[in-house]
This record gives C-alpha cells, sequence and structure tokens, in this order.
C-alpha cells in the first residue's frame, strides 16, 4: 500500500508541475497533494508546521492566480474580456498546437506564450478597445499571466524538492 501512495505521490508531482503552466489543473495544490501522500508512508515524515505552512502557501498562491491577471490587465487599462481571451487564448495554444504535430520548438512556446497575448488583444478588441488600448491591455493581462505562472512553477518545484529529497533519504 505504502509503495501505491508513493506511486501516486510521484504521479501528483509531475502532474502538479505540469498542471502549473497548463490552464485548467491546480497545479500547487495537485503537488501539495503528492507531498501529503508521501507523507502518509514510512518513507518521509514532514513536520506538521511544514505541512500547515505549505497549505496556506497553496491557499494565497492560488488565490493570487486568478488576481494577478485581472489587476496586470486593469492596471494596463483592460477588460475582463482580455482576461478571459488571455485564458480562452492559452488554451487553444496549448491544445491546437500539438494536435497539428507542434509540440516542441518555437511553435510549442508560442502556444503557451503567444496564446496568452493574442487571446487578450482579441479579447480586447471584442470588447470595443482601439488597437493601442487593446495592445496595451493584451500585455497587461499577459504580465499578469506570466506573474501567476511563475509563482506556481516555484511553488510546484520546491514541493517536488522536498517530495523528492525525503523519498531519496529515505531509499538511500
Amino acid at each position: 500500500m505504502e509503495y501505491l501512495l508513493v506511486i501516486l505521490g510521484i504521479i501528483c508531482i509531475l502532474v502538479g508541475v505540469i498542471g502549473s503552466i497548463l490552464p485548467g489543473l491546480p497545479g500547487p495544490p495537485i503537488s501539495y497533494l503528492g507531498l501529503l501522500l508521501l507523507h502518509w508512508t514510512r518513507f518521509a515524515q514532514f513536520s506538521v508546521n511544514m505541512l500547515v505552512i505549505w497549505a496556506i502557501i497553496i491557499i494565497v498562491v492560488s488565490v493570487i492566480d486568478y488576481v494577478v491577471p485581472i489587476w496586470g490587465t486593469k492596471k494596463f487599462g483592460g477588460t475582463r474580456a482580455g482576461v478571459r481571451g488571455s485564458t480562452i487564448g492559452l488554451i487553444v495554444g496549448v491544445i491546437l498546437l500539438p494536435m497539428l504535430g507542434i509540440v516542441l520548438g518555437p511553435f510549442g512556446l508560442f502556444g503557451i506564450l503567444g496564446g496568452p497575448f493574442i487571446g487578450a488583444l482579441i479579447g480586447e478588441r471584442y470588447a470595443g478597445q482601439n488597437s493601442q488600448q487593446a495592445t496595451r491591455a493584451a500585455f497587461g493581462s499577459f504580465i499578469g499571466f506570466l506573474a501567476g505562472t511563475f509563482m506556481k512553477v516555484a511553488v510546484a518545484f520546491v514541493l517536488a524538492f522536498y517530495f523528492f529529497r525525503a523519498l531519496f533519504q529515505a531509499i538511500f
């Protein structure tokens, strides 16, 4: 049973890191679940303080992740349509390009980075903004998206570090 928890924990850590970049998957909470799964085995015993502090960090980062793109868009004069467009652009960029067979290279990076910008730009134009205002708001939404993604990725990698360090110390 413990080995099953370890395998599920590894899967959660990996999905959590991926989910920190891709929309629709709550990356840091999934990574935290992986840490908890390892904690429930004989391979690692994390302190209650550490688990509580990380739970608080996960909640704060999850809330901030929703606020930062909106703040960035509004700071640069955008609307909710820009935020929605940014999210749709990311989803289309991540799903459409791999379906076309373009997984790696500059086009895959374009889907992840360019999708939110183009989506926000289209959303702002749809909301009636002129080209200059739409571009400025799209840039703000893109910066907010990058800031939120950076926070989630950083948290997921730190949780992965704690997970694998504890696991390797128990094994070796």
